[in-house]
């Protein structure tokens, strides 16, 4: 079996990406509203379907800076600016930008997302520095001071801030700091972590099969695991 590395024609990348987004807002409008007692196990539950659907939003960015989510251009630009504006008001037109520089100068001193130390909190300092900005603390800030107005802060904080930042941890660690820290000698300089379909979707939307990406990087997220098959089977 070849790897996919084309979605031409084919319809599921617009669909995924409606459904990322709308279980996204559906949840957020349901926990949102829901009443807090700290010994009710769904309150904790429902911080991690956040964190993972706000994984889900930034991976559906990606993929659309990758003309992944649609054939049709100005559909994939769309899907790709509401997405990256729901997670915490990115910007896609910065992170397009930026994404392609790694792509371009992966490991180097020239991409974004890289820093030679090894070392997390630095690292990480690194990347949140390059993705964060002011107008996003800003924006964030007066989205929160309305919203409050009509709904619970506890819920606020705990639903629609909190998940963010613990996806960007998410998205840090397995996206960006295992598949690329130490020294990888292949031409991506990138690794994989090991086959393992169920959990590479639930830590980072199979995104550890980061060598995989780098490969194929026409490969929409969802199709990454069959890029991981057929680069073991090449390997057996």
């Amino acid at each position: 079996m070849k790897p996919i590395t084309s979605v031409s024609m084919d319809p599921k990348g617009s669909l995924i990406a409606l459904a990322i987004i709308g279980l996204w807002f559906s949840c957020l409008v349901f926990l949102l509203n829901y009443e807090i007692f700290w010994d009710d196990p769904l309150i904790y539950l429902g911080i991690l379907i956040q964190m993972h659907l706000y994984t889900g939003l930034f991976i559906t960015a990606h993929d659309a800076m990758h003309g992944l989510v649609s054939t049709n251009k100005k559909l994939n630009k769309t899907m790709g600016w509401i997405a990256a504006l729901l997670f915490s008001f990115n910007f896609y037109s910065r992170l397009f930008t930026k994404h392609h520089e790694h792509h371009r100068f992966v490991a180097t001193d020239q991409d974004p997302d890289y820093h030679d130390s090894d070392n997390f909190l630095v690292w990480y300092y690194s990347f949140i520095k390059q993705y964060v900005t002011i107008w996003q603390f800003l924006l964030m800030a007066v989205t929160f001071n309305v919203l409050k107005l009509f709904l619970p802060t506890e819920n606020l904080i705990l639903f629609w801030m909190f998940p963010a930042v613990l996806s960007t941890l998410q998205l840090f660690y397995f996206g960006t700091y295992l598949p690329h820290k130490g020294e990888i000698g292949n031409r991506h300089h990138s690794s994989s972590q090991t086959k393992n379909h169920l959990w590479a979707f639930v830590s980072c939307y199979f995104f550890g099969y980061h060598y995989e990406h780098h490969d194929s990087p026409a490969t929409p997220w969802w199709r990454l695991w069959r890029v991981k098959e057929f680069q073991s089977k090449k390997h057996d």
